[in-house]
Formats: structure tokens, C-alpha cells, sequence
């Protein structure tokens, strides 16, 4: 792959490792918080560690002996007929396979990728739900925005019907126009329920993203959307590799293979074990302990005859390792156009938010003098009808234009994004 160049714009605010407290809004910080703690997802991917972590800690186990313990009692009856009396037999056995080439060391090795990449697969998790829960939020918000703007457009509307009807009456203004404004009148009376399911859905999806039944769930979101700040550093695109969680579980996973693919080639090596046995036996509990007895042996086995089957396990070892290498390098590459998207968005966002405040503005003088005009008898209704009309729709394309420049914003952080502290421990091993 290509040494990468900087990315295309930087700014030069340093943003915290706690992204999302850049909005400066402390309900979205109490809805994260509570999230990361009780948010049933997130608590899955952490048992998912626990589980990588104690397979880790499983397999470590095998460099050290297995020890065992051996007890068997009998008794025989009746003595004089019959050669026996108690039998009593205790015993302590152990056995050790000597990791003669590294193959033990390799597998451990292996599990210790493992632990680590399920460690950031959980990291990469919580920078997920924390982006998805901004992005609900401030959904959220817009909604409540884009209702309010359509309650006051909707008595904008009952206004002008009114007004309208009188000059009806008065012979100065056509039946057809009552029914245009009535159309547009309710055309934003329809905008109000759409608005209003969105507001309740969303604050369904936000209580189960916090882990809470949605009928207990009763936060009111905010009037406005956050102002944004200046553009974050993004510094260079090496320290992004190294700090993106989900890079750093690509890179274990690939580590991880590496490893296996050791373990595979040193299986084809011997082995070599000891078995050691401590044993007492008697025919009466008396004399159990008078006489001992050990054993000590060792063990060589090496592969002869196998048919191919090692050479072929060390061939698929290397076959996944390749995989996890082209997987690694396009998760790079993934993270890369991430961050680049982002700021190409934001910038061009930028622009089509100050185009439409232009638009804005101008459909705004539009209508006002189609409505001089029309009092004076020199344009049509229609004419203000559809310039009134205009007008609403880009008041609310300008909220959804805002909202969309915080959806980037926030894909920016979370494409910056490193790891922060969730409450629980990293593996120390």
C-alpha cells in the first residue's frame, strides 16, 4: 500500500477522547453516560472479551504440569478365606509436555490476539453506540424543530384562509383559490402527524439505545441544534491507524493468524513429555504409609506418516493469515476515506446551507411583495399561493440541511475517534 498523504483539511482544535462533549449539551452527555453503562448491546460485546479472556487464560494453562490426584479403598471379606483384607491405594501423578520448539507458546500467543481484538471489537462498539445515540438525539431534535415550524406554518396558513374567505365573500377572489390554500393548508396539517410519529419513534429508539423500556422513557429534546465548532485536528493518517479501534482488532486478528500459522508449523516437530507418579498401597490402613513408590518416564512422539494432513493445516494457517492481512490493510484504507468523506462533506455542506439561506431569503422578499401585489389587485393568488408554498418548504429544508452538517460532524468524530474510558478495565495479562 502507498505511504498516505495528509488529509485534505485539518483544523486545529484538539478534540477529547470523549468526543461527543464537544456539542457543549449535557443531556446528550447524561444519554451516553447511561448508555454505555446499561445499554444491552454493549454489555454482550464486553462478556464476548470475558469469554476471549478466560479461553486465553485456558490455554495458558497448558505450559504449566497437570497435576492429579489418585484414591481407591476396597475390602475383601472374609479375610482368612480369601487373600486380601483392605486395600488402600493413594496416589499423585504428574505429567509435563516440555515446549521444546515454542508450539504451547504460539497457541497462547494466539489467544492473546484474540483477547485483544475482542477487547477492541468492544471499544470500537462503544464509539459506535455513542455516534448512533448522537445521531438519534439530534434526529430527535430536528423533529421537534420541524413540528414546531409546521404548527406556526399551519396557523400561517388558517390566517390566510380566513383572509381569503372575506375577500371571497367580497367578490375578489375566485373559489379556486380557496381550494389551492386549502390543498397547501392541508398539505402542512399532514406534515404534523408525519412530525409527530417521528418524535415519538425516536424517542422509542432512543430509550432502548440507553437500555430503558420506552414507555419509561420521557426525555424532551431540545429547541435548537448545537452550534459547530471549528474544524477538529485530524492529524496524520499513521496516528489514525494506531488509535481506530477497529484497526487495532484487524491488526490482533492478523497476529492472532500469524500465530496459528506457528503453532501449525511446530506441530510438525516432536514432543517430548514427562510423566511423573507418587503411589502407596497397602492391604490395611495401618501400614498406608510405609512404603512409597515413584515413577518417573518420559515420552518422544514424532510425527512420521501423516498423509499430508500437517503440511496441509500449516497451508490453511497461512491461507487465513493472508486473509487477515488484505482484511487489515482495507480496514486502512476504509478508515482513511472515512475521515476523508467527512470533511469533504462538511465543507460542501458549508456551501449548500449558505445557497439556501440565499434561496431563502430571497423566496421570503418573493412573497412579501406577491402579497403588496396582490392587496393591490396586480398579481394573481396563485402566484402567492406558490411562493408561500416555496417558502415553508425551504424553512424546513434549512433545519434538515443544519441537521444533516451535525450528522457529518459527528461521522467526523467518530471517524477520529480512538478509544475512551467505558467504566470497565482493558485485559492485563
Amino acid at each position: 500500500m502507498e505511504q498516505p498523504e495528509n488529509f485534505s483539511y485539518s483544523g486545529s482544535e484538539v478534540v477529547s477522547e470523549e468526543w461527543w462533549k464537544e456539542f457543549n449539551d449535557p443531556k446528550l452527555n447524561t444519554l451516553i453516560d447511561s448508555a454505555l453503562t446499561n445499554n444491552l448491546n454493549l454489555a454482550t460485546t464486553w462478556e464476548q472479551f470475558q469469554e476471549a479472556k478466560a479461553i486465553r487464560k485456558r490455554q495458558s494453562t497448558f505450559l504449566l504440569p497437570d497435576i492429579e490426584a489418585q484414591s481407591r479403598a476396597a475390602m475383601s471379606r472374609p479375610e482368612p478365606d480369601f487373600a486380601g483384607g483392605e486395600n488402600v491405594q493413594l496416589g499423585v501423578s504428574a505429567a509435563y509436555e516440555l515446549d521444546l520448539w515454542g508450539r504451547i507458546r504460539a497457541s497462547v500467543q494466539a489467544e492473546d490476539f484474540r483477547m485483544q481484538a475482542s477487547y477492541f471489537d468492544y471499544k470500537a462498539a462503544a464509539i459506535s453506540l455513542s455516534a448512533e445515540i448522537a445521531s438519534t438525539w439530534y434526529e430527535l431534535v430536528t423533529a421537534t424543530e420541524q413540528l414546531q415550524l409546521v404548527e406556526e406554518q399551519i396557523k400561517t396558513n388558517e390566517d390566510i384562509m380566513k383572509l381569503i374567505r372575506a375577500r371571497f365573500g367580497a367578490g375578489t377572489i375566485r373559489a379556486v383559490d380557496i381550494l389551492r390554500q386549502e390543498q397547501l393548508l392541508k398539505s402542512t396539517q399532514d406534515l404534523r402527524i408525519i412530525y409527530e410519529t417521528d418524535v415519538a419513534t425516536l424517542q422509542n429508539q432512543l430509550a432502548i439505545l440507553v437500555g430503558k423500556p420506552p414507555q419509561n422513557f420521557s426525555e424532551t429534546a431540545l429547541d435548537s441544534l448545537p452550534q459547530i465548532s471549528q474544524l477538529p485536528e485530524t492529524g496524520l493518517p499513521l496516528e489514525l491507524v494506531r488509535n481506530r479501534p477497529d484497526v487495532q482488532r484487524q491488526y490482533a486478528l492478523l497476529m492472532a493468524a500469524d500465530r496459528d500459522m506457528a503453532e501449525a508449523v511446530r506441530n510438525k516437530f516432536p514432543r517430548l513429555s514427562l510423566n511423573l507418579t507418587a503411589q502407596v498401597r497397602s492391604n490395611n490402613f495401618q501400614n498406608l504409609f510405609n512404603e512409597w513408590a515413584y515413577t518417573l518416564a518420559g515420552n518422544l512422539v514424532a510425527p512420521l506418516i501423516y498423509w499430508g494432513r500437517l503440511r496441509a493445516e500449516v497451508d490453511r494457517t497461512e491461507a487465513v493469515k493472508n486473509q487477515q492481512l488484505y482484511q487489515y490493510g482495507q480496514s486502512v484504507l476504509t478508515a482513511f476515506q472515512e475521515v476523508e468523506d467527512a470533511l469533504i462533506r462538511e465543507q460542501k455542506q458549508k456551501q449548500r446551507i449558505e445557497i439556501l439561506a440565499e434561496r431563502l431569503e430571497l423566496a421570503q422578499k418573493t412573497n412579501k411583495q406577491l402579497q403588496i401585489e396582490f392587496i393591490n389587485g396586480l398579481s394573481e393568488y396563485l402566484d402567492v399561493l406558490l411562493s408561500l408554498d416555496q417558502q415553508q418548504q425551504l424553512q424546513r429544508n434549512m433545519l434538515q440541511r443544519k441537521r444533516e452538517k451535525v450528522q457529518i460532524r459527528i461521522d467526523l468524530y467518530r471517524a477520529l475517534a480512538g478509544g475512551f474510558d467505558t467504566g470497565r478495565s482493558p485485559p492485563v495479562e
